[in-house]
């Protein structure tokens, strides 16, 4: 364990090293669902998994600038959610399929703890009610 500083004087905050320690693979999850967190990137996205869009066509649609609807697409990037590839002087934007049919089955395995605690807390409740 850890002991660390606290803002507040004469406090510390304990932490226990298995839980501060981030895998790399934890950290790519972040990084997905932060991506798909903001409603312009989910439209970005959108977008490309019916067409090919150039970064210039995008910036077009959005009533922001073109620098901040490149910062949209990188962040995209990052996450590998989409691709660019150079057409001449444009960027064109597609969606790596791969990695949003990951992050469906991922929202998916989160959904069946859930359904599954539901059904367990109503099992608790029906009994409490008997």
């Amino acid at each position: 364990m850890a002991i660390l500083p606290c803002k507040a004087p004469g406090a510390v905050l304990t932490y226990n090293q298995m839980v501060v320690r981030r895998r790399k693979s934890d950290e790519a999850l972040n990084q997905l669902f932060r991506a798909l967190a903001d409603g312009t990137r989910r439209d970005i996205l959108a977008r490309s998994l019916t067409e090919t869009p150039s970064v210039s066509d995008l910036a077009a649609r959005y009533e922001m600038s073109f620098a901040a609807v490149q910062k949209h697409v990188a962040v995209l990037e990052r996450a590998g959610l989409i691709q660019k590839r150079a057409n001449g002087r444009e960027q064109l934007v597609s969606t790596n399929h791969a990695r949003l049919k990951r992050a469906g089955e991922l929202l998916e395995y989160f959904e069946s703890i859930w359904r599954q605690r539901m059904a367990q807390l109503d099992d608790v409740l029906l009994r409490k009610g008997k």
